[in-house]
């Protein structure tokens, strides 16, 4: 099997891997028609990729384009499992929508950048004033209910499986459960109707490589956001080879 990456750190130990550059993807358009497929293409990637060299790519065309951003993931969210989203407005930037924002939203509330990661862009709104600050930086609002928590779920898909399935637990006083913000990765008493969720929505949308975090309040889960390339801190305490999957996934995607 030939492939092709544009992302060699997703796919070390992948055997049969030709690196091409994101931004040299034309000039080296031979490498990419002898390759059976390729892999962790970037999104302005895909449409060149898919439609006009009709290449097979990993992650799917879904995953990535569904993935791109916040505003993304939420309307694919809401397609399918609109009950296990919470309540979420994006708005353009303008005093009517600001006034919306106040009229529908008691403080404290959650505000967040669209296109960011690791618990980066994400703000608890707890009076007027830091949400004008939030609205002078962000063109696009991105406004969601905040849900008294102190862990998320995080479960990650690779193909048609779940693959590892952890808790990020918040110890800091915070309301970000990110790993990269401090929190404690705990693999304990895994909700299997969380996975059952997960697998469920995967399959609807067509993901085949994400990492979804979702919470639990009022004894119901919701999703936060989905990642289409997520973290491993997680897999390095289970022992779990990502790139172990992708290859026996991608070999079976090939061979149909």
């Amino acid at each position: 099997m030939k492939i092709v990456t544009f992302n060699p750190f997703r796919t070390i130990g992948i055997p049969g891997i030709n690196y091409v550059k994101p931004e040299h993807m034309f000039e080296e358009r031979g490498k990419i028609a002898e390759a059976d497929i390729c892999l962790f293409p970037e999104n302005w990637q895909v449409n060149a990729l898919v439609y006009g060299m009709k290449k097979t790519i990993f992650p799917s065309i879904q995953s990535i384009q569904l993935g791109f951003n916040k505003i993304e993931v939420t309307r694919a969210l809401w397609s399918v499992c609109p009950e296990h989203v919470p309540k979420t407005v994006i708005l353009g930037r303008n005093d009517d929508n600001i006034n919306r924002v106040f009229a529908e939203f008691p403080f404290p509330f959650v505000a967040k950048e669209i296109r960011n990661s690791m618990g980066r862009g994400v703000f608890l709104i707890e009076d007027h004033q830091q949400f004008y600050q939030y609205a002078e930086n962000n063109p696009y609002f991105y406004v969601q209910e905040y849900l008294p928590i102190d862990r998320d779920l995080r479960i990650c898909v690779v193909g048609d499986e779940v693959i590892a399935s952890y808790w990020r637990i918040n110890e800091r006083n915070s309301f970000r459960n990110n790993v990269a913000q401090g929190a404690r990765i705990s693999f304990e008493d895994i909700p299997e109707d969380a996975v059952t969720l997960v697998q469920q929505t995967a399959r609807q949308l067509g993901i085949n490589h994400a990492g979804f975090d979702l919470v639990s309040a009022g004894g119901k889960f919701y999703f936060l956001e989905f990642n289409t390339l997520f973290g491993n801190q997680g897999f390095q305490q289970l022992g779990v080879s990502v790139e172990q999957h992708i290859y026996k996934y991608i070999t079976g995607l090939v061979k149909q």
